[in-house]
């Protein structure tokens, strides 16, 4: 089952060339290092740990998110619906910044990101249900594990 995540909200990055014109990165698809390579390539070795990353072509808008089983960064082609991750293999949901909403928690204050719609949205850092939706006044509950 897909785990809902929000993305960072960060401006699209488009895959551009360097000032110098000779290199790119991008993120392995095996170990997660930054590789650089040369303007022009179509797939790049990680020497780390021999996997091949395809390069997205030129112009491609990235977003990023984190995974919900372990918590590594991902990036992705901006537009995809989900993204599986390449250490856990958890498939997550790929939300764009205007399909989701903010809340503070209503115990510990953290700011919380959910996808619009939903009627509840649980704090990972002290397990409370916050309330959301319609209603004028959020209500909560402690959620019990």
């Amino acid at each position: 089952m897909p785990v809902p995540l929000a993305p960072y909200p960060s401006p699209p990055v488009p895959l551009t060339t360097p000032a110098n014109g000779s290199q790119s990165q991008l993120v392995c698809s095996g170990c997660r290092n930054l590789l650089l390579y040369p303007v022009g390539a179509t797939s790049v070795c990680c020497a780390v740990c021999n996997a091949v990353t395809a390069v997205p072509p030129p112009g491609t808008e990235m977003a990023q998110l984190v995974c919900g089983g372990c918590h590594t960064l991902l990036m992705y082609i901006r537009g995809a619906t989900s993204v599986q991750c390449s250490c856990c293999h958890t498939i997550n949901l790929a939300l764009e910044a205007n399909q989701v909403a903010h809340v503070n928690c209503g115990n510990c204050r953290m700011l919380l990101m959910y996808p619009y719609g939903a009627r509840s949205v649980k704090c990972a850092v002290c397990q409370f249900i916050t309330s959301v939706g319609a209603s004028t006044s959020a209500t909560e509950q402690k959620f019990n594990t």
